[in-house]
């Protein structure tokens, strides 16, 4: 029995910001901006969209590509939709910046939305991880049970309403976005010969970082209060060269326990799919393992940091523009606030 990806979707804000835009705005330059990240630009989510709105495009996008559906158009493809999502048993959706603080889960709105009334859903909260932590999640969970089949994993982030726009070394990074897979256990093998889908997974943590990357008001540590004057919303906090240093060592370690564990080499992996956070995280981590730059996927210079929306959106640019074939085996791999880390080795 394996878990196989059968399809892949993404939603792109269409507002685009370059670092020429914000270097009108804020004390910054294209040149410190991609010198010191690789970002070129990022999309910004307009006032009425929904860390679910994004979800959701990204959602049907990936439905219509698991349901043969991508070249229909108009009240037929709806009616394709319709009946895709009623094979869902699952969704499962990394987010830090949901729709609510909580409750409702933004899984359960897009649920809803999509009109998969078959699916439990829920989030997940590993921060930038998030989308590693939930495609495991959801596999585990169709595994365990024979009648479950069919998952939903997404990664959704609007990270620019979250950002500190008076603190220039972070504003610069983060864009918004949603990235979605659809998973379906088949009768392929997972091991020896012919082996496909999602073969192994690392994730882990380190919680004594918690505070270099964090929303620090808004919860129960730290409430807003009534009648208390508050002059900035909750946003992001974060350490720069301490998540730097530990995205290098975590990024080179579980690239290389993946491959041990697996008994494989990097020349039999395909493609790398990172986290985007940074450019030079990648670059570092690549040369201390001596794997070619060109291994990688990074699309950052385009979109920045969308954190758990990162590397569903790079895997479906990938995919649709012909770079993945199947059987490659595709390695994915994070890092992010809590402090977590994780990696995936897929047989595409």
């Amino acid at each position: 029995m394996a878990i196989e990806v059968i399809g892949t979707g993404r939603a792109i804000p269409p507002q685009r910001i370059t670092n020429d835009d914000l270097a009108k705005r804020i004390d910054t330059s294209d040149e410190w901006i991609r010198s010191h990240t690789g970002i070129g630009a990022r999309h910004i989510a307009g006032d009425e969209t929904a860390c679910s709105d994004l979800a959701l495009e990204a959602a049907k996008n990936a439905l219509a590509m698991a349901a043969g559906a991508d070249t229909l158009t108009g009240a037929e493809k709806e009616a394709a939709l319709a009946e895709a999502a009623l094979t869902l048993d699952l969704i499962v959706l990394a987010t830090a910046t949901g729709d609510y603080p909580g409750s409702p889960s933004t899984a359960c709105i897009v649920q809803d939305k999509l009109g998969a009334r078959n699916a439990a859903a829920m989030d997940v909260g590993a921060a930038c991880s998030g989308f590693i932590y939930s495609l495991e999640t959801a596999a585990g969970l169709l595994s365990i049970n024979k009648n479950r089949k069919r998952a939903l994993v997404i990664g959704s982030e609007i990270l620019t309403r979250v950002a500190d726009w008076t603190d220039r070394g972070t504003c610069v990074l983060f864009g918004d976005g949603a990235g979605a897979v659809i998973i379906e256990k088949t009768g392929a093998p997972s091991e020896g010969p012919g082996k496909r889908g999602l073969l192994r997974t690392i994730l882990g943590a380190d919680g004594s970082g918690a505070e270099h990357l964090i929303f620090r008001r808004g919860g129960s540590r730290s409430p807003f209060k009534i009648g208390e004057t508050v002059v900035k919303h909750s946003c992001i906090e974060m350490n720069g060269q301490a998540v730097y240093n530990f995205a290098v060592k975590t990024v080179t370690d579980t690239i290389g326990r993946l491959l041990e564990q697996e008994g494989i080499t990097i020349a039999d992996v395909a493609r790398i799919i990172p986290h985007q956070a940074n450019a030079r995280i990648v670059q570092a981590a690549g040369k201390r393992l001596g794997i070619p730059e060109e291994k990688f996927f990074l699309n950052i210079g385009e979109y920045a940091n969308t954190s758990s929306a990162s590397i569903p959106i790079a895997m479906d640019e990938l995919n649709r523009k012909g770079g993945l074939k199947r059987s490659d085996l595709l390695l994915t791999i994070g890092f992010g606030g809590g402090l977590t880390y994780g990696g995936n080795l897929i047989v595409w």
